[in-house]
C-alpha cells in the first residue's frame, strides 16, 4: 500500500502583500501540525516558495496564485514567475510551458474581488487539472458547495486549501493522499485523496488587512 501523506495546497507567506507569515514559521508550523507537503502560493510571486524550497526541498512545492483578468489560478510545480494580469489562456499557456499542475482558486466566491464566470470556466476545462472545491477562507459554505457541484458536473479533480495567511489557519483544509513528487504524479493520485477541512471564519480576513496596513507603514516585505 502506498504511503499516505498530509498535504496543504494553499498557503501565503510574507512575500504576499496580505500576509506576515514568515517562511521559517510556515515550515515550523508544518512540522508541528504534521503537514508533510505544503504548496507556497503567494500572490503573483514565487520568491517565498523558492526560499522555502531551498530550506525544506522534500516538504515544499513551489506554487503561485496568479491573478488573471477573470479570476485567480493556482499553479503547482513551477520554477519561474508567471506575472499577474494576463488573460486566463495566456496564463495557462505560460504554465503549460513549465509542465505545471493547474487549478482554479475559489471559483465561486464573490467576495474575493474577482469571480470566475461559469461560461469562462467551461471554456478552460480542457486546459486545467483541477478546481478548488473547498477554501477555508470562504465566508459562506455555499461558495464552496457551488464549486464542488461544478466539479461533480464536469468530472474534475478536486483540490482543497486553507488559503492560510497565518499559523492559526495552516492546516484548516488538507488532503490525505498517496505521496507524489511532481505534477504528473499529483494528477495520478489526487482522485484517491480524502479531505479534512473546516472554515476558518470571517475574522481571519482581519489578519490580511492588518498585514497590508503594516507593510504600508513599514515596507512591502517584512522579513
Amino acid at each position: 500500500m502506498a504511503q499516505l501523506i498530509i498535504a496543504e495546497f494553499h498557503c501565503h507567506s510574507i512575500y504576499s502583500p496580505d500576509s506576515l507569515f514568515k517562511i521559517s514559521s510556515i515550515l515550523e508550523t508544518c512540522r508541528e501540525k504534521g503537514i508533510d507537503k505544503i504548496a507556497i502560493t503567494d500572490h503573483d510571486q514565487v520568491h517565498g516558495a523558492l526560499e522555502a524550497k531551498s530550506k525544506d526541498p522534500e516538504r515544499v512545492i513551489v506554487g503561485e496564485e496568479i491573478q488573471t483578468t477573470e479570476g485567480e489560478i493556482l499553479a503547482y510545480f513551477i520554477s519561474d514567475l508567471v506575472p499577474g494580469g494576463l488573460s486566463p489562456m495566456k496564463t495557462i499557456e505560460a504554465l503549460k510551458k513549465q509542465s505545471a499542475f493547474i487549478s482554479i482558486a475559489h471559483p465561486f466566491d464573490p467576495m474575493r474581488g474577482s469571480t470566475w464566470q461559469k461560461g469562462t470556466l467551461e471554456v478552460l476545462l480542457p486546459f486545467i487539472d483541477a478546481i478548488e472545491v473547498f477554501n477555508a477562507r470562504c465566508v459562506k459554505p455555499a461558495f464552496n458547495e457551488r464549486a464542488d457541484e461544478f466539479a461533480e458536473a464536469h468530472q474534475l479533480l478536486r483540490m482543497v486549501g486553507s488559503d492560510a495567511h497565518s499559523a492559526v489557519e495552516l492546516g484548516r483544509a488538507v488532503l490525505q493522499l498517496p505521496d507524489f513528487k511532481n505534477a504528473d504524479e499529483l494528477r495520478s493520485v489526487l482522485g484517491a485523496a480524502s479531505f479534512d477541512g473546516k472554515l476558518s471564519g470571517s475574522w481571519v480576513h482581519l489578519i490580511s488587512r492588518y498585514a497590508k496596513f503594516a507593510k504600508q507603514i513599514r515596507g512591502s516585505v517584512l522579513k
